[in-house]
């Protein structure tokens, strides 16, 4: 019964929080949409927590397609929105307050300081594809080349700032030619990585710019999982199971790869003593 009013509860501050930003952004740009997206956003995750709190195995997989699509599909393809980084720079350099801006800035800016990168883990339509691979724990060491995203997320700049700078014409059209080509990309460098290093989220670890910004909020992160040392025995399943490489058994803020926590659960699930929790 504890558990059964822990999990509702959860799931009511998460769909209240959601509802929270969709009313204040609503009132403040006095557009409707942001209504809609992230009341849809907030009943999918609430959803998922619910699934989850059930047993249900393909929760997270629920949340990961009903967002991703909505994400690429609707507003990417149909609205010809650039969901991307670059679209990102391309609001923020046009100074226009909506769109990619506020969506960087709820999920990838800010919001990580409460859930971290739960975005990669419940809501990425990259990773959304990635996760569908069969190396799903890694099975090679963890390269030291993490270094790319800063380069990938320099050139995106550059990329916008330059479209900018020389007043290029047919600016949106190009803009929403590269959210195509970009996710494209994406998708086929994601798959060749994870062949390579047979591990599903190497493109998120060493590839993906928008962990530039998620990684240094999510160190802040107040919904995080930690570990109660006195029911711990060192089993290393979590560890194990952690597509992430995340040190679990470490509770501090500082453990190895620390950032990096998508919030899959599949290290709580594999605990056998439960000395693993949010």
């Amino acid at each position: 019964m504890k558990k059964w009013v822990k999990a509702n509860f959860i799931i009511l501050i998460i769909w209240l929080l959601f509802e929270g930003v969709a009313v204040s952004l609503t009132v403040f740009t006095k557009n409707f949409f942001y209504l809609y997206n992230f009341s849809y956003i907030g009943t999918c995750l609430a959803v998922g927590v619910y699934l989850y709190s059930n047993k249900v195995s393909f929760a997270r997989r629920v949340v990961q397609f009903a967002v991703g699509m909505y994400m690429l599909v609707y507003l990417g393809l149909i609205c010809n929105e650039n969901m991307q980084i670059e679209g990102f720079w391309f609001y923020l350099f046009s100074g226009v307050f909506e769109a990619a801006v506020i969506h960087y800035l709820v999920a990838k800016i800010i919001g990580p300081l409460l859930f971290g990168r739960g975005w990669c883990g419940y809501a990425c339509w990259t990773a959304m594809v990635l996760d569908l691979l069969p190396y799903k724990t890694p099975r090679k060491k963890r390269k030291k080349i993490g270094f790319i995203r800063y380069i990938v997320f320099v050139l995106s700049l550059l990329f916008v700032g330059a479209l900018f700078v020389f007043k290029v014409a047919n600016i949106q059209k190009i803009m929403f030619i590269s959210f195509i080509a970009g996710n494209a990309l994406y998708y086929a460098l994601g798959i060749l990585l994870a062949i390579i290093f047979k591990d599903n989220r190497a493109f998120c670890k060493y590839i993906c710019p928008v962990t530039v910004f998620l990684k240094p909020m999510s160190y802040f992160s107040l919904i995080r999982v930690k570990v109660d040392k006195d029911k711990c025995i060192s089993c290393n399943k979590c560890k194990k199971s952690c597509p992430m490489d995340v040190d679990m058994l470490d509770p501090s803020r500082n453990r190895k790869n620390a950032t990096e926590c998508i919030l899959c659960m599949k290290c709580i699930e594999n605990c056998p003593k439960s000395a693993l929790k949010l």
